[in-house]
């Protein structure tokens, strides 16, 4: 279940950055392809993890794909923004971007905690998936600021 929740944060912060381009370029179209590569693999390792009961290894993992992920997901953000200049939409919504930032490290520990406790790194995948449950409001609010 929690895989199917992080596939739906994807899906809905992927449509609204989408939304906020005005043009597509050769390294946005790379870096979402990164971005597919990296969720392609959540069933993979979900399967794997449920199949052996959370033990480290897969969950560590896991982890390591939710982190993939969150990279490719800055990386794609990060080639928008340089396809539509410093004063895109994008740049101004996502500011200081603290939840971008925050969710890696969280994964981070969340591995290194997969080895000595596993439960708590359930809870900090569990933890940063909430972070991320409302799709960005930052992206809207920019996307009607700029329709005044």
């Amino acid at each position: 279940m929690l895989s199917f929740v992080y596939i739906g944060i994807y899906w809905n912060n992927h449509h609204h950055m989408l939304h906020a381009a005005t043009k597509v370029s050769g390294p946005m179209l790379w870096a979402n392809l990164h971005l597919l590569f990296w969720l392609s693999l959540f069933p993979f390792v979900t399967g794997w993890m449920g199949e052996n009961h959370f033990a480290a290894v897969p969950s560590a993992l896991y982890g390591l794909v939710l982190l993939m992920a969150a990279i490719a997901y800055w990386v794609l953000e990060q080639a928008i923004i340089a396809s539509e200049g410093s004063g895109s939409v994008l740049k101004r919504a996502v500011g200081r971007d603290w939840k971008g930032k925050l969710s890696p490290v969280l994964y981070g520990t969340a591995i290194a905690a997969t080895f000595w406790a596993p439960w708590i790194a359930q809870a900090i995948y569990v933890f940063v998936a909430i972070l991320w449950l409302v799709p960005d409001p930052r992206i809207e609010r920019a996307l009607h600021r700029g329709e005044s």
